[in-house]
């Protein structure tokens, strides 16, 4: 799911607005993704969206609002679209649509992904109020996890390496997004389903569950 960018509360409705917001958006998340919130500036934002820095600051509130609402973004979209039921009963069903739910998110997503990412390598100074969640919403996946291996239905393992092992095998083809398109040799759309099947494959069978 997506929210709006910040928008100053003087702003008002008109014509182009959505259009404007989304280019501020979009150009912001290129800059915050390459440069980091530091390095990241209002000026060249403004020069991506095709405005001047005067009207950036008419839509926006500021760098720091605009920075703290796409990492909003990027979490709400981990929480909304990757969830884990507790009453999940098949393991093999859950992991499947797990896996692919992420890799397309992902890839869909590449650049607010490397904002993320970015934001950990600078280390994670404006992810305080994230953790807490995150840990939560984690430990509800753990606990799922944790009572399939209790009945049975998995090896016996550790649930939250391998949730880490699926975060890091998905998240790859947008962090490193180059390296893949020089490791496979493709210019043009990466072989999504052959990524998504190769991943699954070797999540399954490490659980000890039948493969695709």
């Amino acid at each position: 799911m997506q929210s709006p960018v910040a928008v100053a509360p003087r702003t008002r409705n008109r014509p182009g607005r959505a259009r404007i917001l989304a280019a501020i958006r979009d150009a912001a998340i290129i800059e915050f993704s390459q440069h980091g919130f530091k390095g990241a500036s209002t000026q060249a934002i403004a020069q991506r969206a095709g405005l001047t820095k005067p009207q950036l600051h008419y839509y926006i509130a500021g760098k720091d609002e605009l920075y703290q609402q796409l990492l909003r973004d990027v979490l709400a979209g981990w929480s909304n679209v990757f969830v884990i039921e507790g009453k999940e009963d098949d393991p093999r069903a859950v992991l499947i649509r797990y896996i692919r739910e992420k890799v397309d998110y992902s890839l869909d997503n590449p650049m607010l992904s490397r904002l993320f990412t970015r934001e950990l390598l600078d280390g994670g100074p404006n992810l305080g109020t994230y953790w807490p969640v995150a840990l939560a919403s984690t430990q509800t996946k753990i606990d799922l996890i944790e009572r399939w291996v209790a009945e049975g239905k998995l090896r016996p393992l550790d649930a939250r390496l391998l949730l880490m092992h699926i975060w890091a095998m998905t998240q790859h083809y947008a962090d490193y997004a180059l390296q893949v398109r020089v490791m496979l040799q493709v210019t043009d759309e990466l072989p999504r389903d052959t990524v998504v099947r190769e991943i699954t494959d070797l999540v399954l069978l490490g659980c000890g569950l039948a493969p695709l």
